[in-house]
């Protein structure tokens, strides 16, 4: 796997920190660096890297809003936030902005390159203290149109218990003997009827339903 990073982040020392560290791992290649927000975009329009690593707090524009329209102008390009941000307040709006995945800067060198490996492959990598977060705010909110789990079709909550699991759709596709394609449709069958926005949050209603 051949991973193509724009890092965006307003510490210079962070930044050419992360692109030293990164340009020494196997398969991954820098294409681009950010500032800002607004540089982001730009970047992810014109190098349509594979993955965003994404500071939460930028100037000009922080790195939430960034990420939603990356991901709604090129829903493809992984966002992996990578922040000292660990509360409710940034969490939240960065994976309903559209993060894959979120980390804090104090995670170990080899974690941030196996959440970036994980994150391109779809997998949902959370930092521990962001998952704590979620649940706390996902077991005070019930959506209006919250659909219940008995609405899936048993096949349904399979896949959503392997997505539970953090394996990607070929990973799943393999531990139920089916095609990759249809773990795709069941996929969307699933984040259709429980009225969830990605991956992420099907993981995290995954486990508070308890599957």
């Amino acid at each position: 796997m051949f991973i193509k990073v724009l890092i965006a982040e307003d510490h210079n020392v962070v930044r050419k920190g992360l692109v030293f560290f990164l340009k020494t791992q196997k398969n991954i290649t820098i294409v681009g660096e950010a500032k800002n927000g607004l540089e982001a975009i730009r970047l992810a329009e014109e190098l349509q890297p594979d993955l965003v690593l994404m500071d939460v707090i930028m100037p000009e524009m922080d790195g939430i809003e960034a990420t939603k329209i990356i991901k709604q102008r090129w829903p493809l390009i992984k966002i992996l936030m990578l922040t000292s941000m660990s509360d409710q307040e940034h969490v939240i709006p960065a994976i309903r902005a559209g993060a894959d995945g979120y980390q804090l800067k104090d995670v170990e060198p080899d974690e941030l390159v196996c959440s970036i490996y994980g994150v391109v492959k779809g997998e949902s990598r959370l930092n521990a203290k962001v998952t704590s977060h979620m649940m706390s705010y996902l077991s005070g909110e019930k959506s209006e149109t919250e659909t219940s789990l008995s609405e899936l079709t048993k096949r349904e909550r399979e896949v959503l218990a392997e997505i539970a699991k953090g394996k990607s759709n070929k990973e799943i596709a393999a531990s139920l003997f089916i095609t990759e394609k249809t773990v795709k449709t069941h996929v969307s069958n699933i984040l259709a009827k429980l009225d969830l926005h990605d991956r992420t949050q099907a993981a995290l209603y995954a486990v508070k339903n308890g599957l």
